[in-house]
């Protein structure tokens, strides 16, 4: 807290975090300088919880007793398919920051890699502009590029899988 009136910046935190719900907001910072020496800084973060659904499925009528189906009926599938979650791949290359990916160093610019594409451990694979600073991400290991995950633009999350590199 700061110099100032706690009450005062409790008010404002309150009034961060309602902010922050009104605009369905993840995460917020703001940093109020009261003068030379004192300042708050805060950092209001609300955790979201990603659920998955599964289809509903539709159940198959039972045959009437007096009709004899034609062909055996398929049996329900045993399990279905585990969803693939690009974050858990060996080779996948996830998001350091919070921040926009760019695929290329400027507009209308080739792209660094392309799917296909054989790269070099350290080579730039992607931008992550974050405040204004453009990060360079560089391929964790040498490999060659399976999937690209992250659209040119897109903001992106902490740990968010972006490509991956076999």
């Amino acid at each position: 807290m700061s110099k100032q009136s706690p009450d005062a910046d409790v008010a404002f935190i309150s009034a961060l975090a309602e902010l922050l719900n009104k605009n369905e907001l993840t995460e917020l910072s703001v940093m109020r300088e009261y003068g030379e020496y004192d300042s708050l800084d805060v950092k209001v973060v609300k955790q979201v919880t990603v659920m998955q659904q599964a289809a509903p499925m539709m159940m198959q009528a039972a045959p009437v007793a007096h009709q004899t189906p034609s062909a055996p009926t398929a049996a329900p599938a045993a399990a279905a398919a585990p969803i693939e979650d690009p974050a858990q791949h060996p080779g996948a290359v996830t998001s350091p920051m919070v921040g926009t990916v760019y695929l290329s160093a400027e507009p209308g610019a080739a792209t660094f890699v392309s799917v296909g594409a054989t790269v070099t451990e350290g080579q730039t694979v992607l931008i992550i502009e974050a405040m204004k600073t453009m990060n360079h991400i560089p391929a964790p290991r040498a490999g060659t590029v399976k999937r690209i995950l992250a659209n040119d633009g897109q903001a992106v999350e902490y740990g968010a899988p972006l490509m991956i590199i076999e």
